[in-house]
């Protein structure tokens, strides 16, 4: 590997799809993909592994097939992480800068970020990011980065994100199955933010609202930090199910109509538009009209918004979302949802795209492609970087062992 240059590696583990990105950093801050992979989700249920084996078997041929595009191999990776599991609180820290000159270094910042970590939370959680919100120097708040500032007196605001032990541990297991070790974990939606959210909106004031399979995560950015992290336990799959029940099909055939013919808002679509619904049991196929799909789509969706917009009222940041809503994940896809977000949460909002890293295949640009892009910039921005073998047998490396050891 030439000078100037880094190999980073994400996964990242969805209800729906499994996708893994091998990239390529440089100096100048410019990430080139140089893999991308994904297969369908198997063994896992809102973030949480419930099939060990299926999970291994998964997550080993995807990253296979990245590395045999990428052609090499990876020892460890960025893994998301997200779920119902997921908690979040703030955090406050403070200490005394003792030396004669009162100069703030970086040993302080290290210094108060430990305080601010030093809270108590139940033996069955794990602290997965301690995320500075903003410093105060000697009364003076607001400050972003209070290195080489002066001062006697430092304080920190901090988000602090948890995450189930027991959830993290085993998908440590299922890396540590696959011959790859765990080099770190972020959570979902706030690394989709280097990808799918802008300097700007995060400094005006915004709410990421990723819409996966079977969760839908939330994130409050404001003055250019993360504010708030929360979940909602309904997805795109919910509406899938909603679909099955209500026209009594396959659920494999609900998701093909959700998909081709699926709005968010009935009043949208054409009531003269009809679609051939495939029956089971050897049953002649039937026509239904599109306006019978969206009302049932609308009515998961908007129960969806409603919980988010719960979600919302619980940040205490009156009036502070100026950049609205930006909708992510694969969920946002759905014609009319911009329409159904507004009327209920009473925000403007947008569909974002995935960007920041070059050289991505042909159609991994959309909104549900943010996570693992910002995985990879996230590792980037982090200097996550992993380890490219250049053959023989990947193995858990003995720092990462050493770190998950003394957490579980």
């Amino acid at each position: 590997m030439a000078e100037g240059q880094r190999i980073l590696a994400a996964l990242g583990i969805g209800a729906t799809k499994f996708r893994v990105m091998i990239a390529q950093a440089f100096d100048d801050d410019a990430v080139y993909c140089l893999a991308y992979a994904e297969t369908h989700a198997e063994g896992i249920k809102r973030g949480v592994i419930v099939n060990m084996d299926k999970v291994t078997r998964v997550i080993t041929r995807v990253i296979e097939e990245a590395e045999e595009q990428a052609n090499l191999h990876v020892d460890s990776l960025l893994v998301g992480i997200s779920g119902d599991h997921i908690r979040s609180i703030n955090s406050h820290g403070v200490i005394n800068v003792s030396r004669s000159d009162n100069e703030i270094l970086g040993s302080d910042v290290n210094k108060i970020i430990a305080t601010a970590r030093d809270v108590a939370i139940p033996a069955d959680r794990e602290i997965i990011h301690v995320l500075p919100q903003d410093y105060t120097v000697d009364g003076q708040s607001g400050v972003r980065n209070p290195i080489g500032m002066t001062g006697s007196r430092l304080e920190v605001e901090a988000h602090i994100v948890t995450c189930s032990a027991a959830s993290a541990k085993n998908i440590f297991r299922a890396l540590e199955r696959s011959e790859i070790a765990l080099g770190g974990f972020a959570l979902e939606s706030y690394a989709a933010s280097y990808s799918g959210l802008t300097e700007e909106e995060k400094e005006l004031g915004v709410a990421l609202v990723d819409i996966g399979g079977e969760t839908t995560e939330v994130a409050v950015f404001k003055d250019g930090c993360i504010r708030h992290s929360g979940c909602v336990t309904l997805g795109g799959q919910n509406i899938t199910n909603d679909i099955a029940i209500g026209l009594r099909i396959a659920v494999d055939e609900a998701e093909r109509l959700k998909l081709t013919y699926g709005a968010a808002l009935a009043s949208k679509v054409n009531v003269n538009d009809m679609m051939e619904v495939a029956a089971s049991g050897g049953r002649p196929a039937r026509k239904i009209g599109r306006t019978v799909l969206a009302t049932i789509i609308e009515a998961r969706a908007e129960e969806i918004f409603t919980l988010v917009d719960r979600e919302l009222r619980r940040v205490d940041l009156d009036d502070c979302l100026n950049a609205g809503v930006t909708l992510l994940g694969g969920g946002s896809l759905l014609p009319g949802i911009v329409d159904l977000a507004e009327q209920a949460l009473n925000l403007p909002v947008k569909v974002g795209a995935a960007s920041g890293v070059e050289n991505l295949p042909e159609g991994v640009s959309g909104p549900e492609y943010a996570t693992i892009l910002g995985l990879i910039l996230h590792a980037n921005e982090n200097e996550i970087e992993i380890d490219d073998g250049a053959g023989g047998m990947r193995g858990v490396m003995k720092k990462i062992e050493n770190w998950i050891t003394g957490r579980f």
